[in-house]
């Protein structure tokens, strides 16, 4: 994809992708998606890793087959994602929530049409590998961020709730609502626990 189409430039362009496992929608996440919206006309959010167990494994990322680091299923994280957005004030004309596979390349092609430009945050090892798999699959990558030290991320929320700690500030109101409604951090708690 050439910068004529806005690419780089700080312009819109038509379709917009960004990506994550999203095992605990959190602040900076939306943070994220957001600015990848600020981006584009229409977003993807895909969704990586849809069947952790089926996965295989990434040396870059090697927490990502571990079950407890996996407590929602594709479908609850759809349906948490879609309620933090539109509490963002986004329509559902503005967005679509897809598989993303990252960990099997060849797959992609039926997730990600090859004209949307993939929006990366760049934290740590993995994030160099995602950026350098999609742009060697003929995608147009370009890196939001880069960053040597995550401020949120799902682990730290997990393992605040496995053990009874505050973790409700670190996610947004829809997200907090979503996991409670659904014993998601029971759930995490047993998880990680019966891990230990």
């Amino acid at each position: 994809m050439s910068d004529d189409n806005g690419a780089g430039t700080g312009a819109k362009v038509g379709l917009g992708m960004a990506h994550g496992r999203f095992q605990i929608f959190h602040r900076d996440h939306v943070r994220y998606v957001l600015a990848a919206k600020q981006r584009c006309h229409h977003l993807l959010v895909g969704i990586t890793s849809p069947d952790p167990a089926g996965a295989p494994s990434e040396p870059a990322a090697p927490h990502r087959k571990d079950p407890a680091a996996n407590p929602l299923t594709y479908y609850e994280r759809m349906a948490m994602i879609s309620s933090c957005l539109y509490a963002e004030g986004l329509s559902g004309r503005e967005f679509d929530i897809v598989p993303f596979p990252i960990e099997s390349p060849g797959e992609l092609g039926n997730y990600a049409p090859l004209d949307a430009v993939h929006f990366l945050t760049v934290y740590d090892a993995w994030g160099e590998e995602k950026t350098a798999r999609l742009r060697g699959l003929g995608y147009h990558a370009e890196v939001l961020w880069h960053s040597a030290h995550k401020e949120i991320s799902g682990s730290r929320i997990r393992t605040a709730m496995a053990a009874g700690e505050d973790w409700e500030h670190l996610v947004p109101v829809a997200t907090r609502d979503f996991l409670i409604a659904h014993h998601i951090p029971a759930r995490v708690a047993t998880r990680m626990t019966g891990a230990r």
